[in-house]
């Protein structure tokens, strides 16, 4: 079995920040604008070294969708910045209309999403925004799972013609992928080969789903474990081709359960291969305030609910 070792905790919006700007650098097109939060989404470096082409909407974020908009009318490659709750619910009319339907070239960058934003609460953690922006057509939905990868998604995003959401946290994560890794948007990443069970995770709980590897490989369970970085388009051939060979899933998501990556999953198998499935999702609720971890913990989203969550897809094969 494979193994993946923590190379040292990292925040992913870091990752954004440096690959933004090393993106600036590179292309003169690539424009940044960001909703009073210039520093939390680690914007800083791109605005100081190129001021001429960072635009501040303050806490305007519907404006500013409405910006990068217009501004890819004139060539431009914009990526806007602001925390995943004013990144989509705040201005999902404008992302519906002014980006969606007309399939404007905007990179949608969202930080501080899931429950880890800890302890601003309720107001600020968003658990939806995965399936609004995965239900838009022509929408692209990327959730990278560490430091690396959300440089390297970042990249990529800005390689891809069309509208992205891209999904990324607030708190230091283990950093555990290669640094030089090619990120295919679309790919399905295998991070572990199994017999057993197939684990499919994205963003922060990947981490969470080698864990639960981990122990289950000590009770003699074998989990293959899948790295869903793009959410849409979903890797449905991948996806198929492990649980036809383990034949139980367990997803892992730090999402709501309805309209999240399980769902997503769930309308794939029941159409071409049904499975008993498991979900580790929180369950129709709103967050609170605390420290991450422990809202991991408690809403269901730790590493021990993973085990339990395939201990339970086992037993129902």
């Amino acid at each position: 079995m494979n193994t993946y070792n923590n190379l040292g905790s990292k925040d992913t919006r870091s990752g954004f920040g440096e690959a933004l700007l090393a993106l600036g650098k590179a292309d003169e097109n690539i424009v940044a604008l960001c909703a009073d939060l210039t520093g939390s989404l680690k914007m800083d470096a791109f605005k100081k070294e190129f001021p001429d082409r960072f635009f501040e909407a303050g806490i305007a974020e519907a404006n500013m969708i409405g910006v990068a908009a217009g501004l890819t009318i004139g060539g431009k490659i914009p990526f806007t910045g602001t925390f995943a709750n004013f990144s989509t619910g705040r201005v999902y009319d404008q992302i519906r209309q002014s980006v969606a339907y007309s399939n404007k070239n905007v990179k949608i960058c969202a930080s501080h999403a899931g429950i880890t934003l800890g302890e601003d609460g309720a107001s600020h953690q968003s658990l939806e925004d995965i399936g609004m922006m995965k239900m838009l057509p022509h929408m692209t939905v990327v959730s990278p799972c560490d430091f690396n990868q959300t440089r390297a998604a970042t990249f990529a995003v800005a390689k891809h013609i069309g509208p992205v959401y891209l999904r990324f946290g607030r708190p230091k994560v283990p950093n555990f992928t290669d640094p030089d890794q090619e990120f295919v948007i679309g790919k399905a990443q295998l991070l572990l080969e199994g017999n057993d069970v197939t684990i499919i995770a994205t963003g922060h709980l990947v981490w969470k789903a080698l864990e639960a590897a981990r122990l289950l490989s000590e009770q003699a369970i074998r989990a293959e474990v899948m790295n869903i970085h793009t959410i849409k388009p979903l890797d449905d051939q991948a996806i198929l081709a492990s649980v036809q060979k383990t034949g139980c899933v367990v997803s892992a998501e730090e999402h709501m359960r309805n309209g999240g990556l399980g769902e997503s999953i769930a309308q794939l198998l029941v159409r071409h291969h049904p499975v008993p499935m498991e979900m580790v999702a929180v369950d129709d609720t709103f967050g609170e305030s605390g420290k991450p971890e422990e809202l991991l913990a408690k809403y269901g989203l730790d590493t021990p609910d993973v085990v339990h969550a395939v201990r339970m897809a086992i037993s129902r094969k």
